[in-house]
């Protein structure tokens, strides 16, 4: 048990240090944030215009909107501008309760990872990284990839932070896993 503790302390770690360095350090998802110099003229309708903590997709259908008539509401917005906005009234500085919710998910994370790897019948450095960057590049295609598609952007740090974050935690459990 001591051994798998370990493994996915260490595992929550490394995932927690690559994804500060991806965000804040390396600036890996900087394209994703595009400035206008519009900024405090389009917040200042929005929040006339949107209600709290909400994610928008413009257009859509009013609520209540029968399947058979969605097609023929948006119609009309073909070939227009379109936007998917995740809109929030106040902005917090206070990073405290984002940081310790985040390592606790890479603790999770990393833990079950360690269970997955101690089910292979021959575990080695070799097959901890492979089935650490299959785990990585799961998560990546079925959630960041997915939403790339649908809304039209750009997940090229999502793919390099699945790679390099569960290569990386591949790497050490499969140093430290096999270890007697």
């Amino acid at each position: 048990m001591k051994k798998q503790l370990v493994g996915a302390l260490v595992g929550g770690i490394i995932l927690f240090a690559w994804q500060f360095l991806s965000w804040a350090v390396l600036q890996v998802h900087q394209s994703q944030f595009r400035h206008t110099p519009n900024q405090d003229r389009i917040l200042e309708f929005l929040s006339q215009h949107l209600e709290d903590a909400g994610t928008y997709m413009l257009p859509v259908p009013p609520p209540g909107t029968p399947m058979d008539q969605e097609q023929a509401y948006l119609a009309p917005y073909a070939g227009k501008p379109w936007a998917h906005i995740t809109y929030h009234k106040s902005m917090s500085m206070a990073m405290g309760s984002s940081l310790a919710r985040s390592m606790a998910v890479n603790l999770l994370a990393a833990w079950l990872l360690v269970w997955l790897l101690l089910q292979f019948r021959q575990l080695n450095l070799r097959t901890a990284v492979q089935g650490a960057i299959a785990v990585g590049l799961t998560g990546y295609l079925t959630i960041a990839y997915l939403d790339s598609i649908w809304f039209e952007t750009n997940s090229i740090a999502y793919l390099i932070d699945a790679v390099v974050s569960w290569g990386l935690v591949g790497l050490w459990l499969g140093w430290w896993l096999p270890r007697k």
